[in-house]
C-alpha cells in the first residue's frame, strides 16, 4: 500500500504539472496581447508564434552558424559534415565526460537534422528482414539511461537499428545532449535510426524544463537554438510501423484513429499553438488542449478567406475565371480535414489505455483520450496488426502489458520520480515480432520503499503549503467557529482543494503529527507544521508569498522571457511584470508589495535583478527543496529533496 500511494503521489503531481504548462500557454497568449514593452512583445512573438511569411530558405539564413566563432580555448568536440560514425561516438563520449558542444556546432547539427526530417514521411516503415532485431526505447532527458542502453545493447549501426519513441526532452537534466546524440546517429544512419514525436516535443509543453535547460547552457545563442528546435520538433514523424504488424507511437489511439489520415497530415503545422489569442483571462484555468481543436476551423476559415481575396486580385490581373479560382481555393484548404488531422495527432501523442471498454477524453492530462480493450481490438483488426507499443506513462517495472497483451507500455527512464522509484526497460523486436523486454536501473542504489516514500511526502507537503489559503476556506466550511475537524472532514476538504485522488485518510498519519485526544485534527496547528520559512521574508505579505511560491515555475519562465539578453531586468520592468501577473493570478499586488519583493530579491542591491537573484529568492522553503535538477515537475522534484535530506 505504501508503494502504491507513493507512486500515486508522484504521478498525480506530474499530471498536475502538465495541466499547469497548458495554463501557461494561455497566459502567454494574454501576455502577447497586453504587455507593453516592445522588446518583450517581440521576443514572446518570436518564441510563441510562427512567422508565416518566412520560407524554409529564409529560416536557414536566420539559423546560419557561420558567423559564430569557436575560440581556441574550446576543448569540446569538433564536428565536420557530413558526419561520420567516429564523430557520433566521439560526441557520445564527450557528453559522458560532461563536456558541452559549442553553439556553432549545435546549430550546424540541428540544421542538417532539420533538412533530413523534412524528407521523411509521417509514419516510418521499418523492416526486421535485413537485421535481426529493432531496439525500441524512450528517454525523458536522462542521459544515464541512454548511456546504459548503449553499453548493454550497443550503439546504433547498420546491424543494430533503433527506434526512439518520443519525449527525448524534459524531466531529466540532459535533454539537449540526448537530442544531439540521437540526431548525430540519425544523420550517420538515416535508414537505421528512427525517431517518433512525443507530447513533450513541443515548445509550449516543454517551456518549464527544456527551455530553461537550453537557455542556461547556451546563454548567447539559446533562443536561436530553441527556435530551430521548434522547427525540428514539428517535422518529427508521428509513428512507426514494423513489418506491417506492430504500431509504435508515443501516446496511443482513439476510436477515430486512422493511419491513412495520419500518413497524409501536415505534421509540421501540428503544434499546440495557434495565431489567435485564447479569449479572456477568465478562461485561463479552465482550458485544456481539447479546447484548441475548436479553434482550428475558425483559423482555417480565416486563411481560406484571405487566400480567396488574394486569388481574386490575381485573377483580375490575369483574366482568369472566378470558377477556377474558387475550385483551387476550396481544394487547397479544407478546414474540416485540418481539424480532424490535428485531433488525431493529439490522440497519438497524448492518449492512455484504460481497463474498461470505450473511449473518453483524457481530462487528467488535458489532451488526448483514454481508450479501452475494445478500441484496441477494433483498430488492430481494421489494420491487420497484432501489437501496439507505446510509452507516455511511467511504469514501476519499466513496462506493462494490457488489453490482453496487445498493448505494451514501455518506459526507459529509470529512477524517474526519485532514485529507486522505478526500473527502466527497452524492447528488442525480431522477425518473429515477439517483444523481448530488458529491464535495468541506472543507479547502484536499491529500491527502498521508505526512501522514496519520504521524498514523495515532502513534495506533497509542499503542494499542501502552496494551497494553504484554499485549504483554510475548505476547513471552515466544516468548522466555522473552532479550528477542529474530524478525520473524514479533513480528508474531504483536502481532496476538494487538491484534486489528486489520494487516500488522504491513510496518509493522515504521514502528514499530520498533531491530533487531539478525540481523534479530531486541529488544522491551524497542522499548518504550523507545514509552515515553510525563508530568510528575510517577514515583511512580505504571507498570502502573497504563498501564491508566488505556488507559481514559481511559471514565474521563472516569465523572467527568462522578460530577460531578453540573459543578464538582468530593471526595476521598472520588474514592476510591470508583477502588475500583469496580478491580473493573471486574479489577486491584488500593491506597489508596496512589489517594492518589498524587489528589495528582497535584489540581494546585491545594485538596482536590477539577474536570474541568479531571482532563483535564489524562490528558494523560500527550508533547505529540503531545490529545483535545480532541471525537471519540469510543477512543485519541485523528489530526488533533490532526498539528496538534501541525506
Amino acid at each position: 500500500m505504501r508503494r502504491r500511494y507513493t507512486w500515486h503521489i508522484f504521478q498525480s503531481i506530474e499530471y498536475s504539472g502538465e495541466q499547469a504548462q497548458i495554463k501557461l500557454y494561455n497566459f502567454l497568449g494574454y501576455l502577447m496581447d497586453n504587455f507593453t514593452p516592445s522588446s518583450t512583445e517581440n521576443l514572446i512573438s518570436h518564441i510563441f508564434r510562427e512567422n508565416d511569411v518566412c520560407w524554409d530558405t529564409e529560416w536557414e539564413r536566420y539559423f546560419c552558424y557561420k558567423n559564430i566563432e569557436v575560440p581556441e580555448v574550446y576543448s569540446g568536440p569538433h564536428l565536420t559534415f557530413p558526419l561520420t560514425v567516429e564523430q557520433a561516438v566521439g560526441l557520445l563520449e564527450a557528453f559522458r565526460n560532461k563536456k558541452q558542444l559549442h553553439s556553432r556546432y549545435v546549430l550546424e547539427l540541428l540544421l542538417e537534422t532539420w533538412k533530413l526530417l523534412r524528407l521523411l514521411p509521417n509514419i516510418n516503415r521499418i523492416s526486421t528482414c535485413q537485421s535481426k532485431e529493432v531496439t525500441i526505447c524512450d528517454l525523458h532527458g536522462q542521459l544515464e539511461d541512454l548511456l546504459l542502453i548503449f553499453y548493454k545493447n550497443g550503439t546504433p549501426s547498420l546491424e543494430k537499428p533503433y527506434l526512439f519513441n518520443g519525449d527525448f526532452v524534459d524531466r531529466g537534466k540532459d535533454s539537449i545532449e540526448i537530442l544531439l546524440i540521437l540526431f548525430s546517429f540519425m544523420l550517420v544512419y538515416p535508414c537505421d535510426v528512427y525517431l517518433n514525436r512525443g507530447n513533450h516535443e513541443d515548445h509550449i509543453i516543454n517551456l518549464y524544463g527544456f527551455t530553461k535547460e537550453v537557455l542556461t547552457k547556451y546563454k548567447i545563442h539559446g533562443k536561436r537554438i530553441l527556435k530551430l528546435l521548434q522547427k525540428i520538433f514539428s517535422w518529427l514523424p508521428l509513428a512507426s510501423v514494423i513489418d506491417q504488424k506492430v504500431l509504435v507511437l508515443h501516446g496511443g489511439i482513439s476510436d477515430s484513429t486512422d493511419l491513412g489520415v495520419l500518413a497524409k497530415a501536415n505534421r509540421h503545422n501540428a503544434s499546440f499553438t495557434y495565431p489567435e489569442p485564447l479569449g479572456p483571462r477568465d478562461c485561463f484555468h479552465n482550458r485544456s488542449l481539447q479546447d484548441f481543436s475548436t479553434r482550428i476551423k475558425a483559423n482555417m476559415e480565416n486563411e481560406l478567406d484571405s487566400s480567396k481575396k488574394k486569388e481574386n486580385i490575381l485573377a483580375a490581373a490575369l483574366n482568369r475565371s472566378q470558377h477556377e479560382i474558387l475550385s483551387k481555393s476550396t481544394d487547397s484548404v479544407s478546414s474540416d480535414t485540418t481539424k480532424d488531422e490535428w485531433r488525431q495527432i493529439l490522440d497519438v501523442l497524448w492518449s492512455d489505455p484504460m481497463n474498461q471498454d470505450g473511449c473518453m477524453p483524457n481530462e487528467v492530462r488535458g489532451g488526448g483520450c483514454y481508450w479501452g480493450p475494445d478500441i484496441t481490438e477494433d483498430f488492430l483488426n481494421r489494420n491487420n496488426m497484432q501489437l501496439i507499443i507505446r510509452s507516455h506513462e511511467c511504469k514501476q517495472e519499466g513496462y506493462e502489458f494490457c488489453h490482453n497483451r496487445k498493448v505494451l507500455t514501455l518506459f526507459s527512464a529509470s529512477n524517474y520520480y526519485d532514485v529507486g522509484s522505478n526500473r527502466g526497460a527497452y524492447v528488442k523486436l525480431g522477425p518473429d515480432l515477439v517483444p523481448y523486454v530488458i529491464q535495468y536501473q541506472a543507479s547502484s542504489m536499491t529500491r527502498e520503499v521508505g526512501r522514496t516514500e519520504r521524498s514523495a511526502l515532502k513534495v506533497l507537503r509542499e503542494q499542501l503549503f502552496a494551497h494553504k489559503s484554499d485549504l483554510l476556506c475548505a476547513f471552515k466550511k466544516f468548522d466555522s467557529k473552532n479550528t477542529l475537524v474530524s478525520l473524514n472532514d479533513w480528508a474531504s476538504a483536502v481532496e476538494s482543494v487538491m484534486h489528486l485522488n489520494l487516500p488522504w485518510r491513510t496518509l493522515r498519519c504521514q502528514l499530520v503529527a498533531c491530533k487531539t485526544a478525540d481523534g479530531t485534527i486541529d488544522y491551524c496547528d497542522w499548518f504550523n507544521e507545514l509552515a515553510i520559512k525563508g530568510p528575510n521574508t517577514d515583511h512580505i505579505d504571507q498570502s502573497l508569498l504563498e501564491t508566488l511560491y505556488r507559481h514559481r515555475s511559471t514565474l521563472e519562465t516569465i523572467f527568462r522571457i522578460v530577460d531578453t539578453d540573459n543578464s538582468f531586468i530593471s526595476m521598472e520592468d520588474f514592476r510591470q511584470t508583477w502588475k500583469l501577473l496580478s491580473v493573471y493570478l486574479k489577486m491584488e499586488i500593491t506597489d508596496e508589495d512589489i517594492c518589498n519583493l524587489a528589495v528582497t530579491i535584489d540581494s546585491n542591491q545594485d538596482g536590477s535583478i539577474d536570474i541568479d537573484e531571482f532563483m535564489e529568492a524562490f528558494r523560500l522553503t527550508d533547505k529540503k527543496s531545490r529545483l535545480e535538477r532541471g525537471r519540469s515537475m510543477f512543485m519541485g522534484t523528489a530526488s533533490d529533496l532526498t539528496k538534501l535530506e541525506d
